[in-house]
C-alpha cells in the first residue's frame, strides 16, 4: 500500500513511476487513505482482539493531520503455552485522494476514485481505490 510510504511527495513520485510505467490500454488498480480515513476511526484509541492462539492489542492515534499510526502488541502462544510478544508499528500517510485523477492524467491515466473495486466489497470507511486506465 503506498500510504506505508513516508511522505505525500513520496506516494506523488510512485503514482506518476505507476503511469509512466503502464503500456497503452494499461490498468492500475490500488487503494490509498485519504484524510478522512482517521476521521472514520472510532473514538476509542485502544483496541484489543483475543483467540485461543494470539492476542492483539492496538492503539490508534493521529499525531497530525495527514498522518495515522497503528501501534501494535501482538502475543502469540508457544507449544509450551507460555507467551511470546512482538511490537509492531504502522505509520500510514493520509492524502487528498480526490487530487489523485488529475495527477495521472497528467501522466496519460484516466482515472477514478472510488470505495471498492469493481463495485465488490466496500472499502474501509477513509481507504479509497484509485482505478485507472492509461490512454491508447
Amino acid at each position: 500500500m503506498l500510504s506505508y510510504l513516508s511522505q505525500a511527495a513520496a506516494i506523488d513520485r510512485a503514482l506518476v513511476a505507476i503511469a509512466e510505467a503502464l503500456r497503452p490500454g494499461g490498468l492500475t488498480a490500488l487503494d490509498l487513505c485519504d484524510f478522512s480515513y482517521a476521521e472514520a476511526q472510532p473514538d476509542l484509541p485502544i483496541r484489543a482482539r483475543v483467540a485461543d492462539e494470539w492476542a492483539i492489542i492496538t492503539e490508534r492515534s493521529t499525531p497530525n493531520p495527514d498522518t495515522f499510526v497503528r501501534q501494535m502488541a501482538v502475543f502469540l502462544r508457544n507449544e509450551d503455552a507460555s507467551w511470546r510478544r512482538d511490537d509492531e508499528r504502522h505509520e500510514n500517510v493520509l492524502i487528498d485522494t480526490s487530487l489523485v485523477p488529475a495527477l495521472l492524467a497528467e501522466h496519460g491515466v484516466r482515472a477514478t476514485v472510488e470505495t471498492s473495486f469493481g463495485g465488490g466489497v466496500q472499502l474501509q470507511a477513509g481507504l479509497h481505490a484509485i482505478v485507472g486506465t492509461k490512454d491508447a
